[in-house]
């Protein structure tokens, strides 16, 4: 079977393409850095939260505005915010980005120093966060997906204000 000249002309545009495909595909997985820290938003973005629940109170949205109640009746609450600062709360869990944690960090699954679980809008099952600490810095971990998060003491201490970090 001869190839004529349409046919060898095909032959070298194909041929071509594919050999593009490769080495553009190649050049991105060779000059990546896989193991390099990335910030992500810790909940989806454009997420619309419903409720927000810590180990000891509920946050959940009423109309355009929020309110808290006390998961225990016998336990006053530690934190008692304003319905501004409840705004500003949910707010800054909506905007905060951290850093992704790529090397595994180990866990006690057992003894999280906080939870706070949200319901968004449109999602069927709750988004659960675990705080954890280690010698010297605190990690959210993503339940679902087993995202480790790095956060300072600062930032800890914003996104769990009802937590008694001392």
């Amino acid at each position: 079977m001869r190839l004529g000249r349409k046919g060898w002309n095909n032959v070298i545009i194909f041929s071509m393409l594919i050999m593009i495909f490769f080495l553009n595909g190649w050049h991105k997985q060779l000059f990546s850095n896989i193991d390099a820290p990335s910030m992500q938003p810790v909940l989806p973005v454009l997420s619309f939260v419903l409720t927000l629940e810590f180990v000891d109170q509920k946050i959940e949205r009423i109309g355009t505005s929020w309110r808290t109640t006390a998961l225990q009746n016998d336990v006053s609450l530690r934190w008692l915010p304003s319905e501004q600062q409840l705004g500003e709360l949910i707010n800054r869990w909506q905007s905060i980005e951290l850093i992704n944690v790529n090397e595994s960090v180990v866990f006690n699954p057992r003894a999280p120093l906080y939870v706070a679980t949200f319901e968004l809008a449109g999602e069927s099952l709750p988004w659960i966060y675990l705080l954890y600490k280690d010698n010297a810095h605190y990690y959210l971990l993503e339940k679902s997906s087993q995202r480790v998060l790095k956060l300072d003491l600062a930032t800890a201490k914003q996104l769990f204000p009802s937590f008694d970090f001392s």
